[in-house]
C-alpha cells in the first residue's frame, strides 16, 4: 500500500504543515524569494533520509524516495517524529479525516468512530490552500458535520481564496437545520458535492444498518432542506444482505421522491472495522446476484439519474453495466491479485480494496480476455 504516514525529524515543539519542494526550477524560485512560506526544498540526500530547509527550519524525511513525495503537503508532528501525508501531489485521492466521533454506529463502518476529538482544521485549511490546482479534495469521519460551524467557515474561506478547488463531503445528513440557510449560501455549492448515504425505503432497515433510531425519519427531511438549499447531493447505498432485494423499492422511491439529487452510486463493502467484524453475515455477492442491482440501475437512469457502480471490480459486473463501474478505490488502499494479470480492462478496474479477503467473497471473477 501507498504509505500516507512517514517518518520525520524535525527541531519544533508543535505540529507544523510544510510543502516539500524537490526538484526543476525550485532552486531558482528559492533565489528569486518567490517559494511560499510554507515550502521546504531540499537540500540533499543521503543515508539518513532526505534534509528539507525552509524559513522554519531543517526538516529530515525518511524512509522514503523524495521522488515520490515531490510537491506532497505534510502536517508534521515533531514529537512523535512522523508525517500526514495531507495532500500528495501525484493523486487524485486526497482527503481530510476532520474527526473520529460519530453519532452513528453502522455496521459496515470502515472507519469505526472513537470518542476523542483533536480539532486540526487550521492545518487543514493551510493544506488545502497548497493543493495542486484543480484538486478535488475530500472531507470525511467520523460525522464531519458534527462540527458544522468549523466546516462551514472552513469552505467558505477556501473557496474563496482557490477558486480553482473544489470538495466531496462523507456526511451522514443528520446534522444540517434550517439555522444553517445563511451559513450554506456563503459556501460556493457549485463545488461541493455531499456524500448522503441512504440505506433502504423501509426506515426500520435503514436505521438497523446505522444503529440509531429516528435516522431514516431524520435524514428525508435532512435532504429535502439540502434540495432547498441548492446543494449537490451524491446519494449512496452500501449494497448488504439486510438492504439488497429491497434496492429496486428504493430506486422507486429514489426516482419518485428525490429526483433532485446529482448520483446514486451502489457501493460494495470494505473488509475493515466493523465491515470485517460482520463481513460473514452482511456481504452481498453481487458477482452472483446482480439482478437486482442492475434493476434498479436501470429504473433510476430511465427517470434521468445518474447511477453508478462504486468499489465492483469489473469482472463482478455483466458486460453491459461495465461503462457505470468507474475506478473507484483509493490509490493508497487498492490491490490486484494474481489472477487480473492479463485481463483485458485492468487499466479500467478500480481492482479489489487491499483488505479485500481472498478466501470468502465473490464467487465469479477473474481476468476478462
Amino acid at each position: 500500500m501507498i504509505p500516507l504516514r512517514i517518518k520525520v525529524e524535525a527541531n519544533a515543539d508543535q505540529p507544523f504543515v510544510v510543502r516539500l519542494r524537490s526538484f526543476e526550477g525550485v532552486a531558482r524560485e528559492h533565489k528569486a524569494g518567490q517559494l511560499a512560506p510554507f515550502d521546504v526544498v531540499l537540500d540533499c540526500v543521503g543515508p539518513e533520509g532526505a534534509r528539507y530547509v525552509g524559513e522554519g527550519g531543517p526538516i529530515r524525511i525518511l524512509g522514503i524516495d523524495p521522488a515520490k513525495v515531490d510537491g506532497d503537503v505534510l502536517l508534521v508532528n515533531p514529537r512523535r517524529g512522523t508525517a500526514d501525508r495531507l495532500i500528495r501531489n501525484s493523486s487524485r485521492h486526497n482527503t481530510f479525516l476532520v474527526t473520529e466521533r460519530c453519532d452513528q454506529v453502522c455496521l459496515m463502518c470502515s472507519q469505526p468512530p472513537k470518542k476523542h476529538h483533536v480539532d486540526l482544521f487550521p492545518y487543514f485549511e493551510t493544506a488545502a490552500l497548497l493543493a495542486p490546482e484543480g484538486a478535488t479534495i475530500g472531507i470525511s469521519g467520523g460525522e464531519p458535520t458534527l462540527f458544522k460551524g468549523q466546516l462551514f467557515d472552513f469552505l467558505q474561506r477556501v473557496l474563496a481564496a482557490r477558486p480553482d478547488l473544489s470538495f466531496h463531503i462523507l456526511t451522514n445528513g443528520q446534522h444540517f437545520a434550517e439555522g444553517d440557510r445563511e451559513a450554506v449560501s456563503r459556501i460556493d455549492r457549485g463545488r461541493v458535492v455531499w456524500g448522503i448515504p441512504l440505506y433502504s425505503r423501509d426506515p426500520a432497515v435503514h436505521d438497523e444498518i446505522v444503529a440509531k433510531a429516528g435516522a431514516h425519519e431524520q435524514l428525508l427531511e435532512n435532504l429535502a432542506l439540502m434540495c432547498r438549499l441548492g446543494a449537490q447531493i451524491e446519494l449512496r447505498t452500501v449494497l448488504m444482505r439486510p438492504n439488497a432485494d429491497g434496492l429496486p423499492k428504493l430506486a422507486s422511491f429514489i426516482a419518485a421522491t428525490l429526483p433532485f439529487v446529482r448520483t446514486w452510486a451502489i457501493m460494495q463493502m470494505e473488509n475493515i472495522g466493523f465491515g470485517r467484524m460482520n463481513w460473514k453475515t452482511l456481504f452481498y455477492d453481487s458477482s452472483e446476484g446482480f439482478d437486482v442491482v442492475g434493476r434498479s440501475i436501470d429504473l433510476v437512469r430511465s427517470r434521468g439519474i445518474d447511477a453508478w457502480l462504486y468499489n465492483f471490480p469489473l469482472c463482478t459486473v455483466p458486460e453491459p453495466y461495465r461503462l457505470l463501474a468507474p475506478s473507484t478505490i483509493s490509490d493508497w488502499k487498492r490491490a490486484y491479485r494474481e489472477e487480473c494479470d492479463g485481463c483485458s480492462v485492468k487499466d479500467q478496474c478500480g481492482g479489489f480494496f487491499e483488505w479485500h479477503p481472498a478466501n470468502h467473497g465473490y464467487s465469479n471473477w477473474g481476468a476478462i480476455q
